[in-house]
């Protein structure tokens, strides 16, 4: 029997789905502004919310990674599964980090 991998976001899968659904309609209703020649002010309001939601998913990502993961490697007793994952995730933050 062979099972399937999970990752932590798994059990919140539907749930982030559904936020980056929310996010693909402001986008395109940000794209309908710019068509229709919107107040900038408008514009990048909408664009403050596309990016807060964005985080939002980012973060929960990164907390299940951290809960799942990097739990898991230091759980599992390996020391190289453990440097591995705490390498990732530094890596992650730091990439994340960047874009703020």
């Amino acid at each position: 029997m062979t099972t399937t991998p999970t990752h932590g976001y798994t059990p919140h899968k539907e749930l982030l789905l559904k936020r980056l659904a929310r996010v693909e309609g402001q986008v395109r209703g940000i794209s309908r502004m710019i068509e229709d020649d919107r107040y900038c002010i408008d514009i990048l309001t909408q664009l403050g919310a596309v990016s807060t939601a964005l985080e939002a998913v980012a973060l929960k990502v990164l907390e299940e990674h951290v809960h799942h993961c990097g739990a898991g490697a230091l759980a599992s007793g390996d020391p190289d599964a453990a440097e591995e994952k705490s390498r990732e995730l530094l890596e992650a933050v730091q990439r994340f980090a960047k874009t703020h």
